[in-house]
């Protein structure tokens, strides 16, 4: 989930601090007010490629700060890539600077990253659906794994039986492979071989597992002395005594009391259970206790001997530049590899024929599979279309195409998504033939069919609803609402029906202010104590627009300044900036009042009825799931 976003002189915002929160949060405001940089400096700081309108006109550099809660899946990634975590929150950040080209450094958590590692970390935390940003509708991995992911637990079942058959006829083919470079090999091969095979047999190397038991017994030899006497110490905390009251006496006591008291008072019963319990549990931990500390013994000759073999072990492990687990492997791979050097093993032909057995196997498990892709396609074309009809898509095909190709782990399938938004036209892959707003809305539905299985936890619509009718809005508002209940999703909407739906609203509006000349604007300039008035001023009557008859103590999230060359009006050493400020509608009159504005381009009258009714209609979709 995006927790917070900080930009400063990026595009033309001058500074911005916004805390986004879990669910539905919707951008509102005039066409041109700035809402689309937000999208587009969450795009930056995930990788996004640079361009030149990025740094702030009058400014050489600027900066885009997210930070994302991590999960499971993104602490994995981190440990993948040596990257340090910082507990459940993850930060990126990039830093642009202008030029002759544009240059930029992106970090993650502090440590400064490539492009691909950004590209692979965004593929887990955040979609953004707008115009030029749904590639991943178009990649063909993703979409084999949201087919399978729609699809029932036997196609998951099958699936997994491929990947084991395919393991088991690729291993196959390695050992044949293996045979017959032996075969071209085998006399240079057959002294180096029986060399190292008498090494690793005078050092019984059997158990994969030798190195890492026998440092754990190590250390427990090692400080046998201090695990008999913390033993003792637990046991006489936990059992008995001698100094004075154990923990088990002390629960005996206490279940004692809670039996007198169970006579006036049944409330104390269940508190009387789990006393018992407990005296149960920390009596039997005594008892295992004391005979872990009995069995604890000091071997000095043991020791000795556990020295000896480890040093023996790892400059094995040093020699061959393996881990343990792989020189056993590597060991048995000789030991195969002698015997059918000496004519012991397998011929080529019955190698031959075990790998073309595993290999038909293989084929068969592809085969069952492909059958049970097919019916979930079937299954997953008539949902989409069902739910892309209420969405102005009424007249549209779709159909899952399934082509064969060499079998892998995954199967023997080549998955493509095919679309037709028109009568008459035929069907092409998706990625090629949708528009902005057929992508934007097809994924819209796409997930309303996938969200129990798409790991992504952040997606950004931009402007989806754009030209539908109030019924198709409508419709669209409850898909992401239902949507939001899963994963969080940041909209960008004109739509007053879409708006009414969210659990957090901001409102983006530009402004115009006077400011002091082109050559006091450098980056991190601060504003002087007569342009905060000034704003203060203009952040009033822009309450006061939406109808804020109240003193309102909603928090202003952001001041963003930019140059407007064909409409400033320069007076002495001043000129005119439009400052674009994000606001938080905290309250139900300033959402009441923005989506009159949304709906009538005024706060009175029928359009404020109209968005009390939308608030309303929202609350009870809300509860009702």
């Amino acid at each position: 989930m995006l927790v917070s976003l900080k930009i400063e002189n990026f595009a033309l915002i001058d500074q911005l601090d916004l805390e986004l929160q879990p669910g539905l949060n919707v951008l509102t405001g005039e066409t041109g007010a700035g809402k689309s940089i937000i999208l587009d400096a969450i795009d930056a700081v995930l990788g996004g490629k640079a361009t030149g309108r990025w740094v702030r006109t009058g400014t050489d550099k600027a900066l885009v700060e997210a930070a994302f809660q991590a999960d499971s899946r993104i602490t994995d990634w981190l440990a993948e890539q040596e990257i340090p975590s910082r507990g459940e929150v993850i930060t990126c950040r990039r830093d642009l600077s202008a030029g002759k080209t544009v240059r930029s450094k992106s970090r993650l958590n502090g440590v400064i990253v490539k492009k691909p590692q950004m590209e692979s970390l965004r593929q887990l935390l955040i979609e953004i659906t707008a115009q030029g940003q749904t590639l991943q509708l178009g990649d063909p991995d993703l979409q084999r794994d949201w087919l399978d992911g729609f699809g029932d637990q036997k196609l998951v079942r099958q699936r997994h039986q491929v990947g084991k058959h395919y393991t088991a006829a690729s291993a196959a083919k390695k050992v044949l492979d293996t045979r017959r470079r032996a075969d071209q090999q085998r006399a240079d091969q057959l002294e180096m071989l029986q060399f190292q095979n008498k090494e690793f047999t005078d050092a019984a190397l059997e158990d994969p597992d030798e190195l890492e038991t026998l440092q754990i017994e190590h250390q427990r030899l090692s400080h046998s002395v201090e695990l008999q006497q913390q033993s003792y110490q637990v046991y006489q905390i936990l059992y008995e005594n001698d100094e004075g009251a154990a923990c088990a006496d002390m629960l005996g006591d206490a279940e004692g009391i809670l039996s007198d008291m169970l006579r006036f008072d049944p409330e104390v019963n269940p508190m009387l259970e789990m006393v018992a319990d407990a005296l149960a549990q920390v009596q039997e931990a005594g008892r295992q206790m004391n005979v872990y500390g009995a069995n604890i013994e000091t071997d000095p000759e043991r020791l000795n001997g556990i020295d000896g073999r480890l040093s023996q072990l790892k400059q094995l492990c040093r020699k061959y530049n393996r881990d343990l687990p792989d020189l056993v492997e590597y060991y048995q791979s000789i030991q195969a590899s002698l015997a059918e050097l000496g004519g012991d093993g397998q011929s080529i032909e019955s190698l031959e024929a075990d790998y073309q057995t595993k290999q038909q196997t293989l084929l068969d498990s592809c085969d069952k599979l492909t059958k049970l892709r097919q019916a979930a396609a079937k299954t997953l074309e008539a949902d989409l279309i069902a739910q892309l009809k209420p969405l102005a898509m009424e007249r549209v095909k779709f159909k899952v195409a399934i082509q064969s190709q060499t079998p892998a782990a995954q199967g023997a399938d080549a998955i493509a998504f095919l679309f037709s938004p028109n009568p008459g036209e035929p069907l092409q892959p998706l990625i090629e033939i949708a528009s902005g707003g057929e992508m934007s809305r097809f994924l819209l539905a796409l997930k309303a069919c996938f969200s129990r299985v798409d790991p992504i936890s952040t997606m950004v619509f931009d402007e989806i609803d754009v030209g539908v009718s109030g019924r198709v809005a409508q419709a669209i508002a409850e898909k992401l609402h239902h949507l939001s209940r899963e994963h969080q999703v940041l909209c960008v909407t004109h739509q007053p029906l879409v708006a009414a739906m969210a659990d957090a609203h901001y409102h983006v509006g530009k402004h115009v202010v006077t400011q002091g000349s082109p050559s006091d604007t450098s980056s991190h300039k601060r504003l002087t104590a007569a342009e905060r008035k000034a704003l203060a001023k203009i952040a009033a009557q822009s309450e006061h627009s939406l109808g804020q008859t109240q003193k309102t103590s909603q928090k202003t999230s952001a001041t963003a300044v930019k140059s407007v060359p064909a409409s400033s009006k320069k007076t002495g050493s001043t000129e005119e900036r439009t400052i674009v400020k994000v606001t938080p509608l905290n309250d139900t009159r300033a959402r009441r009042d923005e989506l009159a504005q949304l709906a009538g381009g005024t706060s009175q009258g029928e359009a404020i009825k109209f968005a009390d009714s939308l608030l309303e209609q929202a609350e009870m979709i809300r509860k009702a799931g």
